[in-house]
């Protein structure tokens, strides 16, 4: 009988859909920083998606922050379909995408990612703790490769910051 329902259990958690976490902890620091605190000052940068003309991109597409700053991103989807936004190593965006194609259904449940249904808006908070330039994608399939991409630089902090 247990085994019945061991077996149950997993059969109903391999139904479910799929949850990408690129394998971290939430809260945990990665390579590009780490997830902010919403009750710490942050400056804001409003991100719109949108999809014209065969293209879809990211309004801004690139992004200057410094070492240590807290971002508070306001995304608004303009566009006619969902899209989202997932902040990381292009390395990692490009796996990541890789992994889409083969489920695009793949929800996520992460920090660094949004995704947001036409006309919707949303928030995502990050602290940049590392030097470097980091990716933004929409990794729905086929969107990234139709334009939606851009590019965060995180300079080195200087002065009193």
């Amino acid at each position: 009988m247990f085994s019945k329902i061991l077996f149950a259990a997993a059969l109903a958690l391999a139904a479910g859909p799929a949850l990408a976490d690129a394998g971290h902890a939430h809260g945990e620091a990665r390579a590009y920083g780490e997830p902010g605190d919403a009750k710490k000052p942050a400056r804001t940068i409003a991100i719109t998606m949108r999809e014209t003309d065969g293209k879809m991109m990211f309004i801004p597409s690139k992004i200057e922050v410094r070492q240590g700053e807290q971002i508070k991103f306001v995304l608004r989807n303009n566009g006619e379909i969902d899209h989202e936004i997932v902040l990381a190593t292009l390395a990692e965006n490009l796996k990541h995408g890789a992994e889409m194609q083969k489920n695009p259904d793949m929800e996520h449940d992460d920090p660094n990612a949004r995704r947001l249904n036409p006309k919707k808006t949303g928030e995502m908070i990050w602290k940049f703790t590392k030097v470097g330039e980091f990716d933004f994608s929409c990794l729905i399939p086929g969107h990234r490769e139709a334009g939606m991409t851009g590019t965060i630089v995180v300079t080195a902090k200087t002065g009193a910051f």
